[in-house]
């Protein structure tokens, strides 16, 4: 009890002190994220999760050791999902390029307490009422087959039930004020768009951890595996939007491989407790084959041309907020 305890505290020390370095140290200075430190921060991140399940596997052996590794390549794929979303929010707002990364920060410590509380109730769940996993699986499984053949729809961003409320609730400046989420005016404290930007960030990670976290435990139902492989996957989300939000239509066949990836593990779900449970290296290696081969069809077989205005884009610009 008290390994579990210290293991739980450390990591959790870990991440206090990585986002107050972030935060304190290299955000200090407001600045546009290059490609190359982006990259490079990006194989950081990659570095550590990899540093981190080696030290798993020390300690508590293999099969837990690939139980973080599939979760982490799980959710780190699926977070490409996000990486779309937050650029078309930056595009639709024009955020200034040296602002994103102050929202993307202070968004990542939202979606950190947002995913703790979700799998805390999700093992919950899942202890108290076996049952769950199907209804879980079966989850997975509708949704992976609507990401597969569901089109490219418009997002608009202004229609959002959480701006709309808050716009109810609170005055929005209609323009920018450097990197200030909150400034006084004539008429009192208001907020500015780089505030309901981070709402609307917020709000996308709380409908993609919906897929997320159920997908995770088909992997393992170990909390701290299970809590770990999403930290990593998060922490890393922000410099990876950096390094993939300009080619991100290259990969137009990923979105295809993420659906099939969820109705994989959704049916590894529905197996668990068959004489057909799926193993988890088998797991990790049709994961990995499934967003690689996706990738690689799409650098082969590039997109067409995309059409000009808002169809391209996926975003309606006939109203702005």
């Amino acid at each position: 009890m008290a390994d579990q305890v210290g293991l739980w505290l450390g990591f959790n020390l870990f991440v206090v002190v990585m986002l107050a370095l972030d935060l304190g140290v290299f955000q200090r200075r407001v600045h546009v994220i290059s490609l190359r430190e982006s990259l490079v921060w990006t194989g950081v991140w990659i570095a550590l999760a990899l540093l981190f399940g080696l030290g798993v596997w020390h300690f508590r052996g293999a099969p837990q050791a690939l139980q973080f590794f599939t979760g982490y390549l799980i959710e780190k794929s699926l977070s490409v999902d996000n990486v779309f979303v937050f650029a078309l929010l930056f595009s639709y707002f024009a955020v200034p390029a040296e602002y994103q990364r102050k929202v993307l920060s202070w968004g990542i410590i939202g979606a950190l307490i947002m995913r703790a509380v979700m799998i805390a109730l999700g093992a919950a769940l899942i202890t108290q009422f076996a049952w769950v996993i199907y209804v879980f699986g079966a989850f997975l499984i509708l949704t992976g087959v609507k990401m597969v053949v569901k089109r490219a729809e418009a997002i608009h961003p202004e229609r959002n039930p959480v701006v709309t409320l808050f716009k109810r609730l609170y005055p929005v400046t209609p323009d920018y004020h450097g990197s200030a989420f909150f400034v006084n005016t004539a008429g009192g404290r208001a907020a500015t768009p780089l505030f309901v930007v981070l709402l609307l960030v917020e709000f996308s990670d709380l409908i993609f951890a919906v897929d997320s976290i159920p997908a995770i435990f088909a992997v393992t139902t170990d909390p701290f595996v299970v809590y770990t492989s999403n930290v990593f996957a998060i922490l890393g989300l922000r410099s990876l939007y950096f390094a993939l939000a300009g080619i991100m239509h290259r990969f137009h066949y990923l979105k295809i491989g993420l659906g099939v990836v969820l109705v994989f593990i959704g049916i590894k779900m529905m197996l668990a407790h068959t004489a057909y449970k799926i193993d988890t290296l088998l797991a990790l290696g049709v994961v990995a084959g499934v967003i690689g081969l996706s990738m690689v069809a799409s650098l082969l077989r590039p997109p067409s041309a995309p059409a000009t205005g808002s169809a391209a884009s996926g975003v309606d610009r006939t109203r702005r907020p």
